[in-house]
């Protein structure tokens, strides 16, 4: 089992595409169809596409504040390809390759990203949870989903994400350790992008890694690179058949890095050097992936410009279409925080329309 070659104590991290797109464990290699990747890579491509407008718009003042994912993209959606229809998955606020895979359109997200409360209502057949900015909490949800699974006797999972800097939250261990007391079917991803905003990870933690957490919580842990899309998925996918067969969490340690910004609010060039950066844009996971399916003969340079300039396009178009949906109601703001509204918002709220009526 892959958890116990590349465990938390192992000193090892698994690999099986290297920074130039090549096997270097080819007997790893999940068994999946070329098409198959190449779908995955495609959405790795319109999470980076989608990304890039978000940027751009957010520049223009044309949208709030705005969490870039670029770096990231295979450690999103290896993982959340390798889960099944009924699975849930468990964001925090920096997971768009994961949300796309897993069936959240890119409108509702760029509706979330311009303030509207809507932003957060995801279809019933779609088991997402809305982004979760509280670093940590959500990690006690994804428990909670992960343990009802087991108590009405289902077969899902529940794949929860954190970042490297939650994983010092008082959340991600009461998470963990309740998991493993009751051997609840949820596999843990820490996207380890090695910055909690302006903090880097070795000033996070003595550990000498993140993954080596899952030990005092008794589960098992898996070191992986997060930008190689194979091992993503390799990695996800027998945590989450473990889960499903009764054998309980896991902890997977995404070694990746955060090409951008924390936020759009953020200035990374104050706290760590452009030599830094550069060495890391090296190891992107999309130009690995690209130049993989490439020397397989299933993709080539114009068929990524076509889908590029595509991709582009459908995210300006969605985008303008939440554009021309007006300015957040600030009623919409009391209305869908709870199912009823409890009575102090409610205060809050009638006031708020009493006021309403008397400037009309």
């Amino acid at each position: 089992m892959l958890a116990q070659q590349y465990g938390p104590l192992q000193g090892k991290m698994l690999q099986i595409m290297d920074e130039n797109g090549n096997l270097v464990q080819p007997d790893l290699v999940p068994k999946r169809q070329d098409e198959e990747w190449l779908n995955a890579y495609k959405t790795m491509l319109k999470t980076r596409s989608a990304d890039n407008k978000a940027l751009q718009l957010q520049r223009q003042g044309r949208m709030l504040t705005y969490a870039p994912n670029t770096g990231q993209e295979a450690a999103q959606v290896g993982s959340a390809e390798a889960m099944a229809e009924g699975d849930w998955l468990v964001p925090a606020f920096r997971e768009l390759g994961a949300w796309l895979t897993r069936g959240v359109d890119l409108e509702r997200v760029y509706l979330y990203w311009y303030g509207n409360e809507f932003g957060s209502q995801f279809p019933e057949d779609v088991r997402v949870l809305p982004i979760s900015v509280p670093i940590g909490s959500q990690l006690q949800h994804g428990v909670g989903i992960a343990m009802a699974s087991n108590i009405k006797g289902e077969k899902d999972v529940t794949v929860a994400f954190i970042g490297d800097g939650g994983t010092s939250i008082g959340d991600f261990s009461e998470a963990l350790n309740f998991a493993g007391v009751f051997g609840a079917p949820v596999v843990f991803i820490i996207q380890n992008n090695q910055y909690a905003i302006s903090v880097s990870r070795q000033k996070q933690t003595r550990a000498e890694t993140l993954v080596q957490k899952a030990v005092a919580a008794g589960i098992p842990g898996i070191l992986v690179d997060g930008n190689d899309l194979m091992a993503m998925y390799a990695a996800t996918k027998e945590a989450i058949d473990r889960a499903r067969d009764g054998g309980g969490p896991t902890l997977i340690e995404a070694y990746t890095y955060r090409l951008g910004a924390h936020t759009t609010s953020d200035d990374p060039t104050k706290y760590r050097a452009d030599e830094e950066v550069e060495a890391w844009q090296v190891k992107d996971p999309i130009k690995r992936m690209k130049a993989y399916l490439i020397e397989k003969g299933v993709w080539s340079e114009e068929d990524d410009r076509k889908l590029i300039e595509q991709y582009d396009e459908e995210a300006l178009e969605i985008f303008r279409k939440v554009e021309a949906s007006g300015e957040t109601k600030l009623e919409d703001i009391f209305k869908y925080h709870f199912e009823t509204m409890p009575p102090h918002l409610k205060e809050q709220y009638d006031a708020y329309v009493q006021y309403l009526e008397e400037v009309e």
